[in-house]
């Protein structure tokens, strides 16, 4: 590796723009420096331009990959629609990536990201920021260590706002899967179905979703995985009904409960309790920091892009040491697969296996 790697930008204002700090966590990193930008709205480019101090400009990404010849090149835009082609021109040129999520709208996009990686060597991390926290593996030694037992359930739910449903399995679900996957492993089924105004969802309520997501309806998801270890995990969101107040994952087990929210320092709790109530024993909730249960936050919490930068090192460490990223596109993929998963069982009327043998967005597919 070079002493200090070029990276170049993708945002498309209007459209998904420049994400989360996907576009400015690199002013954190020592060893890249943005050289390039590239945004298809001449407007939003120039300010682009100027927000990240750049000279280089285009307005067709491409492009800029072929004759800037980046290291990294970031792919900021929060619209999918264009994910799968972005990622695949970065990987196909052998340019390393950090991309925004969720990875793209179908398990198809996301074979061809995963395949064009394998064959150059290309590392592509996704910005699924609570899977860079060192709180996360604090929560993993718990388990392994037996302090709630055996595992018997894990209960995400989305945030449950206007978007709550359909859109909010996808966008905001794509973390909580990301979470029971990277904890208990790839699930063998899903048994699940979605519905709208009350009534299962058919053909006539599917529609383009927002954000580029592709086939989209529901406003309330339920969904059953079976897990590898014979837990089962669930996942629900139901329009209006939250506001974000229960975005979380719950782990239950034989002996007790672990809350893991989200972000790079999540909020997380532990109970050590096997009745899973506070309020029928003397067990409280404790605090879990990255140090351990009850022990004080090491960490300083930072600013927006402290989850960014997590993510950014692990993927120069990635490069460096030829090994996958920790969200890389084949970790998003499965998270992926969770969720196409829901709407392949609603299509199927009862519970699929994973993997999935159908790469298409089930909803697009609908008979009547």
């Amino acid at each position: 590796m070079a002493d200090i790697l070029r990276v170049a930008v993708i945002g498309r204002t209007g459209r998904g723009d420049y994400g989360h700090g996907i576009d400015t966590v690199w002013a954190e990193i020592p060893e890249t420096q943005v050289v390039a930008v590239a945004d298809d709205d001449k407007v939003g480019l120039a300010k682009a331009a100027s927000k990240l101090k750049v000279d280089k400009t285009y307005t067709d990404y491409r492009r800029m990959l072929d004759e800037v010849k980046p290291d990294i090149v970031a792919i900021a835009p929060r619209w999918t629609d264009q994910h799968r082609d972005m990622a695949v021109a970065a990987a196909e040129r052998g340019i390393h990536a950090y991309m925004e999520k969720p990875i793209c709208r179908s398990l198809a996009e996301a074979d061809e990201i995963v395949a064009a990686c394998d064959k150059t060597h290309a590392k592509i991390a996704i910005a699924h920021q609570t899977r860079y926290s060192p709180k996360l593996d604090v929560v993993r030694k718990l388990i392994a260590d037996g302090k709630i037992g055996r595992v018997l359930e894990y209960r995400g739910r989305g945030k449950e706002d206007q978007r709550g449903g359909g859109e909010d399995l996808f966008v905001l679900g794509s973390h909580i899967m990301n979470l029971i996957r990277t904890i208990g492993g790839d699930p063998l089924w899903c048994f699940a179905q979605v519905e709208q105004a009350g009534h299962l969802v058919r053909k006539s309520d599917v529609k383009d979703g927002p954000e580029g997501l592709g086939p989209l309806a529901g406003d309330a998801v339920s969904a059953m995985y079976g897990m590898p270890d014979g837990a089962r995990a669930y996942f629900q969101s139901v329009r209006g009904a939250g506001q974000g107040a229960r975005f979380a994952l719950q782990i239950y087990g034989s002996n007790g409960v672990i809350e893991i929210q989200t972000g790079h320092l999540p909020p997380v709790k532990f109970l050590a309790d096997p009745k899973w109530s506070p309020g029928r024993s003397d067990a409280k909730w404790q605090d879990v920091s990255s140090a351990g249960v009850g022990e004080p936050e090491p960490v300083k919490e930072g600013g927006l892009n402290t989850g960014n930068v997590l993510a950014v090192q692990d993927l120069l460490a990635a490069i460096r040491e030829n090994r996958e990223p920790k969200c890389s596109a084949r970790d998003a993929r499965g998270s992926l697969e969770m969720i196409m998963a829901v709407f392949d069982s609603h299509r199927a009327g009862g519970p699929v296996a994973l993997p999935l043998v159908n790469r298409q967005n089930a909803l697009g597919m609908l008979p009547v």
